[in-house]
Order: structure tokens, then sequence, then C-alpha cells
């Protein structure tokens, strides 16, 4: 066996023999790599590595900033151990919980080793970020470590108490962890190899408790602004408590309840509380004076506004109202009037890839009493069409209208306020992997939309994530800053959906091929499946969210 081996590194496009055993780190200095941020972690064969991997084999690599999705979730990872390590420092009898994103930032608790909060003021805020930026001044190295199961359970629960029910319920014989000092924790993915790589955060007090700021996206050189999401906030408590009623704190709780005969039973009580939100949503809508005739539901993509309008309509005719369900994609101009992208493909999700003046005169129309003639868009043919469609709203209708675009304010400027009630569906949240390991949400939006391609457009997983991140470009645009607008917010997301949609996507991630940039995303979500307990779905009702991207439903879409 040779002494060298040889590498390509996707950033200079060049092949480079090295010495076998070389770091990634001893990588980036040898060759002289500069990115326009500072190099964080890397590619290696398309799976995300810590920047100490050593190399003993030929490799594809490419280096990565935080500018890059898969080096933000590094380096929000590490700034995560770096406040856990600080709150074990601080406050020994206490532990970190990372809740959910909210504000651009994270949400974040103390919580004692019987659920117990620690009360959050400017004291402890201080005290906290001091002892965070000490940390990180000491440059402390992050390393790896693996043993075998046991006995990382018992590391675990002698030195930082924290919950093993995830090491529990994996099933593997070794388990990697990371080691700073005399501190460890877990986190799914790749880590920063010290502290030091740290130099934008930020803590502040958020609703008596702790908002963790992180870096922009788009400039990591600078903190991400925040921005208010009370509603978004209220429907992530809400979603806590439900999860509370269920006895199910994370993931590990989660399996345990599967193993114990009770997935049965959480799905039936997750089914009930969605149905019990949909119909109080209908209550409110009925009280309203004067009563809206234009619902309008928005939300990102695969995040169920379709079966939410179809269950809904259900519930207002309980009331006494008479919906009318009207998708807003009919009103797509004819495809050679669409928008391009950058890359001068068709944008759907451009605003005005709608013909906004048909739809307004449509909707005044409506409003006033006049009958219109609706257009269906084939799809197939990129034209608009006329098929007998008329429609006239009388004193006891409303009219849905359904769509990524719904909440924008230019969709129907003319319609005057009261007669139009907004409603925000998203998969806002699910249960946590533990204190400091979370699913983002756009991961689970995407499983669902991975497995909905798949089985209903004959698209594969490739295709899918392939267009993905153009896809959460267009909702960061045109989506999401109306989403505080709305009148209400729906949380689609059930608390067993990944339990049963893994069965569905693991299959199709793993015909990803390994050599290709979506492959990386494939991986990372596989990785994500692993963590559940599968459960069959025989039990899901046919009205389910879920129904809508596995099959089995009984609407029609």
């Amino acid at each position: 066996m040779t002494d060298t081996v040889t590498i390509y590194c996707k950033n200079t496009k060049q092949y480079y023999d090295i010495q076998r055993g070389t770091s990634l780190m001893a990588l980036k200095e040898q060759i002289g790599i500069n990115l326009r941020y500072p190099i964080i972690t890397a590619r290696v064969n398309y799976k995300l590595q810590n920047l100490n991997f050593l190399i003993y084999k030929p490799k594809d690599i490419e280096f990565l900033d935080a500018s890059s999705p898969a080096g933000m979730r590094c380096y929000v990872r590490t700034l995560s151990m770096v406040m856990a390590c600080a709150v074990r420092e601080l406050y020994p009898d206490y532990d970190l919980r990372i809740e959910h994103p909210i504000s651009k930032g994270y949400y974040c608790t103390l919580r004692g080793p019987k659920g117990e909060k620690h009360e959050i003021d400017t004291t402890v805020i201080q005290a906290l970020e001091e002892r965070m930026r000490l940390i990180i001044s000491e440059d402390r190295p992050i390393v790896t470590e693996e043993k075998q199961t046991k006995e990382v359970i018992r590391l675990f629960a002698d030195k930082c108490d924290s919950d093993t029910n995830l090491f529990q319920t994996l099933g593997n014989p070794y388990c990697r962890y990371y080691r700073m000092g005399d501190y460890i924790d877990y986190y799914t993915g790749a880590l920063m190899p010290s502290t030091g790589y740290i130099n934008i955060f930020k803590i502040e007090p958020y609703h008596h408790d702790i908002l963790l700021r992180i870096p922009c996206r788009q400039d990591p050189s600078r903190l991400e602004d925040t921005c208010k999401q009370e509603k978004m906030f209220d429907i992530f408590k809400e979603f806590m408590s439900w999860n509370k009623l269920l006895r199910i704190d994370n993931v590990g709780e989660f399996n345990k309840a599967c193993r114990g005969n009770r997935s049965f039973e959480m799905i039936k009580l997750s089914e009930a509380l969605h149905e019990k939100k949909v119909a109080l949503i209908a209550d409110e809508i009925a009280r309203r004076t004067p009563r809206p005739k234009f619902i309008l539901i928005s939300g990102p993509s695969s995040s169920g506004k379709t079966t939410f309008s179809m269950r809904l309509r259900i519930q207002l005719m309980v009331n006494g109202i008479r919906p009318i369900v009207i998708s807003l994609d009919n009103y797509f101009v004819n495809r050679e009037d669409t928008p391009r992208d950058e890359n001068g493909e068709w944008d759907f999700e451009d605003l005005h890839a709608l013909d906004l003046p048909l739809l307004a005169q449509h909707m005044n129309d409506l409003l006033a009493g006049k009958e219109v003639s609706l257009p269906t868009y084939n799809f197939e043919t990129g034209k608009r069409e006329y098929r007998g469609n008329k429609l006239c709203l009388g004193s006891d209708d409303v009219c849905i209208l359904e769509g990524l675009h719904a909440l924008n304010p230019e969709l129907m400027p003319t319609v005057p306020s009261d007669a139009k009630f907004k409603i925000f569906v998203s998969a806002l949240t699910s249960v946590n992997l533990d204190n400091h390991n979370w699913i983002p949400t756009t991961d689970v939006r995407l499983i669902r939309r991975i497995v909905r391609d798949y089985r209903y457009r004959g698209y594969s997983a490739l295709d899918t994530i392939g267009r993905y991140e153009s896809v959460r470009r267009g909702e960061e645009k045109w989506i999401y800053p109306y989403q505080e607008e709305a009148d209400v917010m729906f949380n689609s997301a059930l608390l067993f959906e990944l339990a049963v949609l893994k069965r569905h996507a693991e299959p199709i991630l793993e015909e990803v091929p390994k050599y290709c940039d979506e492959y990386t995303d494939a991986h990372r979500l596989l990785k994500e499946l692993s963590y559940f307990e599968s459960i069959p779905e025989r039990e899901i009702p046919p009205t389910s969210f879920l129904r809508e991207f596995v099959g089995g439903s009984s609407f029609r879409y």
C-alpha cells in the first residue's frame, strides 16, 4: 500500500495526491482553499464530515462555509453544544432544551430533572452569554468518541443527567457522541472542530425564556434579524401541550410508547385534536359579523392545505354554511407568460404566475352577487380553459381559496378586509429527538413531498430534492412574510407521522445515487427516519392529513 492517496476537490475542480491519513483541516491548508466565509465543515463523498476527519481512501471532497444549508446546520449544532455546556457549568441541576425555531432563531428553556422551568431574567441571560463567550475564547476542542451503546447510556446518565431514551431505542451496538473537555453531548450530525469557530451569536429574553439568535443564512458574517411571530409561538405552545397530553416529550419516549402498544392511542388522540381544531376554526368563521365571503388558505409546499380545505368545508357545512372550494392554481397565466427564475426555468412560485387582474375581477364580481365563469388550468398544455363552470355566491355561501399566495395582500387588494378570513397552514413542529436535537419542519415537509411526488407524480427523490431549494426560496419570498397576518394558524404536523412515512420514504430515498449533490440530503433524511420506530398506517383515518401523501384518503385531490 502506498503512502499517498488521490482526492478530488470540488472547490478547485482539481485532483491532489496527499499523504494517507491527512485530516480535512490539514488538507484545506495544504491546498489553500478560501471561501467567501470561514470553512467549517466538508462533504466527503457527499456525506457531511467534521474537519478532523482523516482521509485514507480516494474521495470527492467539497469544503463548506455557513452560507450553505449543510454548513449552517453544522454551525448551529456546534453553537447548541456551546450553549448546553455553558448551562451545565452555570446551572448543573438544569438542562438546556432547544424547543423549536421561532423568530429566525431558536426558542430555548432551562428545565430541571422533574421538568420544572428555571426562571429566566436579565441576570441569567447575561451570565449565560458571558460563559458561552468564555468557552468560545478558550477554543476548546470538540472531539468525536464512540463506545458500546450500554456504556454511552451509562456515561450520559452519570455525567450530564440527559434523557437516554433515544440511545436505548436506537438498537445500535455502538454510539458516537461528542466531548468538549469533561462535557459530553450527542448530536445527529457533524460539528466544527473547536469552539473558536463560533463567531456570531446572541441570546436574549423571549417570553420569559431564551431566544438563541444565529448568523444570517444569506450573509453569515452578521446576525440574523429577528421577526415577530406571536401567532406561530402560540401554535408551538399548543402543540407542546398536545404532546404533554400524550405523555410524549421526545422520540425516545415515542419509541417506547410504540413498543408498549400505545401507537394506536397516539394516532386516535392526535387525529381527534386535529379535528377539534378544524371545528373551532369553522365555529370562529360562523361567529364573525359580517360573515366573511372569502376564506383564504395559504401555506408552504406539502403543508396539507388541500386536505385542510376539505376538512374545513365539512365543518363549515355543520355550521349551516355552504362552502365552495376554488384552487388558485386555476388562475395561472398561460405557460408562455409565466415568470422565469434566475436559472431561466418557469417559476410557478412567483406571485405573478397568477393572473391577478382576472382573479381580482372575479372575486369582486362574486362579492357583488354576480355570476362568473371559472377557469380551469390545463397543466399538460399550459393553457387556461373554460369548461362551463359558473359560480354565483348566495347568502349562505362562502368561497374557499387555497394556494401558496392566498395571504398575499396583492392577491385581492380591492376586496374589503372584513370579507376575508385568512388561515395559514403548515407542518410547524413535530416531536424533538431529544433536548438538543430537533427535526427541522422543512425536513418533515420534504419527506411528505418526496412520498407524494413519487406516488402520484412520477418524480424520484432525486428530482424532488433537486427542486426543493428553489421551492424554499420561493416560500421565503412569497409565503412566510405574510404568515403572521393570518387570522388563525393551523399546525398540520402529527406526532406519529414520520413513524408512518418511514416505510414509504426509505426505499425511495435509497434510490438516490451516492455520488450526487442530492445524496447529502437523502442521507440526512434517512438518518432522521432511522430514529423512529416504524408503525403501520392501518389505524389512520381516511380523512387524515397524512393520507394526502401516503394514499388511502376519502377526499378526491
